[in-house]
């Protein structure tokens, strides 16, 4: 299933290539960096990318920002916030908070493919308030009641 979305392209990002899929299985658009200048992420640094985009979702979807595996497993880079939330009233330009847990300075470049934008269906919820919840097999058992 294929959504026709409405995207503008900023003018920093102009020359780039719009977010796409790099196999037909892919789940994931790759989202590039739309920088004038090389960006450099010391260890431990944090930085806003921005990607010189804009896109109007259609009600009842949104965007998910999530890391690039490779860049993960083989810088230690990832997405600050992983996944991001992107509204589908959401108006302005697409920006990527990318984190180095590496070991070393990673630089950022012009174009590089720096996360990935995921498409999901949103379901809104309407809360029900209630005396006692159902009884489950789990009850409250929390982090590390079901075993290792």
């Amino acid at each position: 299933m294929a959504i026709d979305l409405a995207v503008v392209v900023l003018p920093h990002g102009q020359g780039l290539p719009l977010p796409a899929y790099q196999t037909a299985g892919s789940a994931g658009l790759d989202l590039c960096a739309a920088i004038t200048a090389d960006v450099v992420l010391a260890p431990g640094a944090r930085a806003v990318v921005p990607t010189g985009i804009a896109f109007a979702l259609p009600e009842g979807f949104e965007a998910q920002i999530r890391p690039r595996s490779g860049l993960a497993v083989k810088h230690g880079v990832t997405v600050l916030n992983a996944p991001g939330t992107i509204d589908a009233d959401y108006r302005g330009e697409v920006q990527v908070p990318l984190i180095n847990h590496g070991e070393t300075a990673f630089v950022v470049r012009r174009g590089e493919r720096i996360a990935q934008l995921v498409v999901a269906p949103v379901v809104q919820l309407a809360w029900r308030p209630v005396e006692h919840l159902p009884v489950s097999e789990r009850g409250t058992g929390g982090f590390g009641s079901t075993g290792r």
